[in-house]
């Protein structure tokens, strides 16, 4: 049995919360599939297990020292993985990175600008962050070529690959072509169940967004359609304040929590339609959960959203300008060619299962994933 740890800035616990739930997802079914995993928490104080799989705190890695086979490292960052790599790289024989996104980003530069009412302290703010940035791709610049040879490099679409070669300035050769792309898993959940079309709707469009306040998910977006179709009637899952600063159209019922996967798919088969438009994003998770349930999708025509959903049926792409999309003739189009077959792009088969091969044969230099 192979035995991985796995470095995470923070992880799902005991109490609800459920941060960085992508690791969490592959990480129940590496041990379904022999694989021994144990998470390295940063933000936890204590160790407990979710789900069968342990988690600990770094004080406890630190008094103990367990020998793994490998690492894996999620959306790595300078003050928790790089400077546990400074420390305990050597007692790995192999390391696995995941970037997710913002790690290898110029924050200011590829993302949108924030709501109005979020707080932040304006030029001072940007130029801190833009210090912050400049230094954290100086140093994984310089820092990932040197542990190339012992490692691999996973990215979740070819388009964030490219922005990681645009702002990180190293290429595949520089990273020995130890570099693959390969799509966030969806949640079990919505590979084993599926959309139940003919279900009594309630809800036109559905829009979950954990956090709301974050511009790049575009809530704005979503309020602006339903105040120009208010024949339609929106549902809006996530927390936020964005409605304590902006008025609720009437057509619009906003549940104020973050639900659960069972939960979930209670108010998608409520729904007609899922509304995911977007500024930036490495894949869009949410967006795949429901085109894998069967579910039709509008997100925004964007590259990524170009790469990641091309040659899936039942999601549509639309301009975030609302007055070049016509949202009524889009929404008609999807609904009159229901029911669609759930989509498996994103399954086990094609993501989890390709890194549970490159765990499983922990070579020195590139290594098969067929």
């Amino acid at each position: 049995m192979k035995s991985v740890l796995v470095l995470s800035a923070d992880y799902p616990d005991t109490t609800g919360r459920v941060p960085l739930m992508y690791v969490h997802t592959r990480n129940k079914y590496y041990i379904q599939h022999n694989i021994d995993v144990t998470v390295l928490n940063f933000h936890t104080d204590y160790n407990y297990v979710l789900d069968g799989i342990k988690v600990i705190s770094l004080n406890s890695y630190e008094n103990n020292l367990d020998t793994y086979d490998t690492l894996i490292l999620h959306a790595a960052n300078l003050r928790n993985h790089y400077r546990f790599l400074r420390k305990y790289e050597k007692r790995f024989s192999h390391l696995i990175f995941f970037f997710h996104g913002h790690e290898v980003l110029r924050l200011n530069k590829a993302y949108p600008k924030p709501y109005d009412f979020v707080e932040k302290n304006g030029y001072l703010h940007d130029m801190a962050q833009e210090i912050y940035d400049s230094f954290k791709l100086h140093i994984w610049r310089k820092y990932l070529p040197t542990i190339a040879p012992k490692s691999d490099f996973i990215f979740v679409s070819n388009w964030f690959f490219r922005e990681f070669e645009k702002y990180m300035r190293l290429t595949k050769k520089d990273l020995l072509d130890h570099v693959h792309i390969i799509h966030n898993s969806v949640g079990k959940v919505f590979e084993e169940n599926t959309y139940q079309f003919k279900n009594e709707k309630r809800y036109d469009f559905i829009t979950v967004r954990s956090v709301m306040d974050n511009s790049k998910y575009c809530i704005d977006l979503v309020t602006k359609f339903a105040r120009k179709y208010p024949q339609y009637l929106f549902l809006i899952i996530g927390c936020g304040n964005y409605f304590r600063f902006n008025k609720k159209p009437e057509n619009v019922v906003w549940i104020d929590k973050v639900v659960k996967h069972q939960e979930l798919l209670e108010y998608l088969n409520q729904s007609r339609c899922g509304l995911f438009p977007t500024r930036l994003d490495a894949q869009g998770v949410m967006m795949c959960e429901l085109a894998a349930y069967g579910m039709p999708v509008i997100t925004s025509d964007i590259d990524v959203c170009r790469e990641v959903f091309d040659g899936v049926g039942h999601i549509e792409l639309i301009n975030n300008d609302i007055n070049l999309t016509n949202l009524d003739q889009v929404y008609n189009r999807l609904i009159s060619r229901m029911p669609y077959k759930k989509c498996n792009k994103f399954s086990y088969e094609s993501t989890v299962k390709i890194e549970e091969n490159l765990i499983k044969s922990l070579g020195g230099g590139m290594t098969s994933l067929q």
